[in-house]
């Protein structure tokens, strides 16, 4: 991680907002709520992983406008306590990975100075998704950081990429951006989706259990119906025995 080296400055103020809003549409606000929820989930037992979205992050002591507000981010090292802002000069530690969720207004920023700044600070993986498909082809993009430069991470030919930070895939998926359990092949749900989920296979279990009581109740009634037959039978062959012997007498 490389920090510049700034003298430091007193009673300096900074700010928990750059006065920006967190994001553009409602479609930007999905995708990056759905990553700091499945994130937050796939990280719960790594107590040294921090998961973090849209506060300020400052990189130069004693300078407040030298700072940066990822839509999301991983800070590895440092310990799950909600921060307002962060400092990196405290905390030692900068951002391992970090996602950018661009628009037709911040795309060429995305791209362009603020990719040359996260490879100054050390971010070793950086993602862009273009979520309105206005600006991007294909619209996710990964990059690792090799030396002081990032190099585009190359997708397989469904389009997904790999994260070695995260241990996960990434991919667009019916119109926004997934990550993928490389091992079990399974797309991370966050938690309205992991409920739905749950709620399914409760009805689906639910469903299966009616069926399997009415499939027993059909089987008694048949067997019922079996035996009623039989019985039928048995009397119509011995009222016949009946007649028959009084037809020889």
């Amino acid at each position: 991680m490389t920090i510049v080296p700034f003298p430091p400055q007193t009673q300096v103020h900074y700010p928990e907002s750059d006065g920006k809003p967190m994001a553009e549409t409602m479609k930007h606000i999905l995708v990056i709520t759905y990553l700091l929820d499945v994130l937050m989930a796939w990280f719960k037992d790594r107590a040294d992983m921090y998961v973090g979205g849209n506060n300020m992050i400052y990189y130069a002591e004693g300078f407040p406008k030298l700072s940066f507000a990822p839509d999301v981010y991983l800070i590895p090292g440092l310990d799950k306590t909600p921060r307002r802002i962060i400092k990196l000069w405290e905390e030692k530690s900068a951002p391992s990975v970090i996602f950018e969720i661009t628009s037709r207004a911040t795309w060429e920023v995305d791209l362009g100075d603020k990719m040359e700044l996260y490879a100054q600070i050390g971010v070793r993986e950086y993602f862009v998704y273009d979520v309105e498909h206005e600006e991007l082809d294909p619209p996710l993009r990964g990059f690792r950081l090799v030396g002081n430069k990032y190099e585009r991470l190359h997708s397989n030919e469904d389009g997904e990429l790999y994260s070695e930070e995260m241990q996960l895939a990434l991919q667009e998926v019916d119109g926004t951006l997934r990550l993928i359990n490389p091992q079990t092949r399974e797309i991370l749900k966050n938690y309205i989706e992991s409920d739905e989920a749950m709620r399914a296979a409760e009805e689906e279990a639910r469903a299966a259990e009616e069926e399997a009581r009415h499939a027993e109740l059909r089987a008694e009634q048949e067997r019922q119906a079996r035996l009623q037959a039989e019985a039928e039978n048995a009397r119509l062959r011995a009222e016949l025995e009946k007649l028959r012997g009084k037809q020889d007498r």
